[in-house]
């Protein structure tokens, strides 16, 4: 018989685990935001058009090294992520992944050359204060776990696929900013649905395997199967729009508000809230949107240091005079009608 670790212990593991999650993420989104602006043209202003990520620009993407790279590091980090929600509830995993914000704004101001201002330091700040704060009165709260069945959690889900309609409407009518942002936060609110689904599957199995493959547990794990998709193409359209610091920054504020929520409302984690750390929890989810906000507002131009492609480099066009100008202008001489329109285009 295997002995039984310690509680403490298994905490340590996950918060260990959710903390190298954070660093993977971290380094997958400059290295895959970097491929998708190269990919995709950047819009020549951020209130005209907006990049878009199509089929086949995602296809050109499977042919970067760097994104594959990306890739790679997203897989191990969403690997090491399920053994830290496995492990420990949802209030103490997602509060670790909070360290993907300072790491993501310090390896973006590396690859760019751009030092952080004031502005991305307080919007960074601000991003994990409260973001700690919010998981830190969730978990503080006593809990009552409550067994899980399906039918919450279609309603859940079919809340969540309205508030992603949403974010991709005001995505398709704004620019580049507010796009960046809507498609960052359809993001977060899909990987935060996987969150809990993943947490309501492993209480579902709860070391007995026999109820894998129970509908309940199937169709709860197609439904994260479906959540992880749209977060993930959701996320790609975001890295084609904005820096990848604003694009974790709304990952790390909405994915946790959306898993602990669902979880106090479906799993019975934090389900005995005082007034008092309800009103706390609102104050700190606007001061971490605020964040992001600032975070946006404040960053440094998302292209700097790239050259423009030629697509959308401006042609212009120096005219030298002429020395015999003077004495062509006003005369029927040949090349006069020449000078007239270089003259023009000045």
């Amino acid at each position: 018989m295997l002995p039984v670790a310690s509680p403490w212990l298994v905490t340590l593991i996950a918060v260990v685990a959710a903390a190298a999650g954070a660093v993977c993420f971290a380094a997958a989104a400059v290295l895959q935001q970097k491929a998708v602006r190269h990919t995709v043209q950047p819009p020549p202003s951020a209130t005209a058009d907006r990049g878009r990520l199509d089929l086949a620009a995602f296809g050109r993407l499977l042919r970067r090294p760097a994104w594959l790279v990306g890739g790679a590091l997203l897989a191990g980090g969403a690997a090491l992520h399920v053994v830290a929600l496995t492990l420990a509830p949802l209030a103490v995993v997602q509060p670790v992944g909070v360290l993907a914000v300072p790491v993501v704004v310090l390896l973006a101001a590396r690859a760019t050359g751009d030092r952080p201002g004031p502005g991305v330091t307080v919007g960074a700040g601000l991003t994990i204060v409260g973001t700690l704060v919010f998981v830190w009165l969730a978990s503080g709260s006593p809990s009552e776990p409550s067994t899980v069945t399906l039918p919450p959690i279609l309603t859940a889900a079919g809340a969540v696929a309205v508030v992603l309609g949403l974010c991709w409407l005001v995505a398709s009518r704004s620019g580049s900013t507010v796009r960046c942002i809507a498609l960052s936060c359809a993001g977060a609110i899909s990987f935060g649905l996987g969150s809990a689904l993943l947490r309501a599957v492993s209480q579902q199995l709860n070391g007995d395997g026999s109820t894998l493959f129970a509908f309940p547990t199937v169709a709860m794990l197609l439904v994260m199967a479906v959540a992880m998709v749209a977060g993930g193409w959701s996320v790609q359209q975001a890295y084609a729009n904005g820096p990848p610091d604003v694009v974790i920054s709304c990952l790390t504020v909405g994915d946790p508000l959306t898993a602990v929520i669902l979880g106090i409302l479906l799993l019975g984690e934090g389900s005995q809230l005082s007034r008092a750390a309800t009103l706390a929890m609102v104050c700190c989810a606007l001061a971490a949107a605020a964040g992001v906000r600032l975070l946006a507002r404040h960053h440094p131009e998302p292209l700097s240091g790239q050259r423009p492609s030629a697509e959308h480099t401006p042609v212009r066009r120096h005219t030298v005079p002429l020395p015999m100008e003077p004495i062509l202008r006003g005369t029927n001489h040949p090349t006069a009608p020449l000078i007239a329109c270089e003259r023009r285009t000045e």
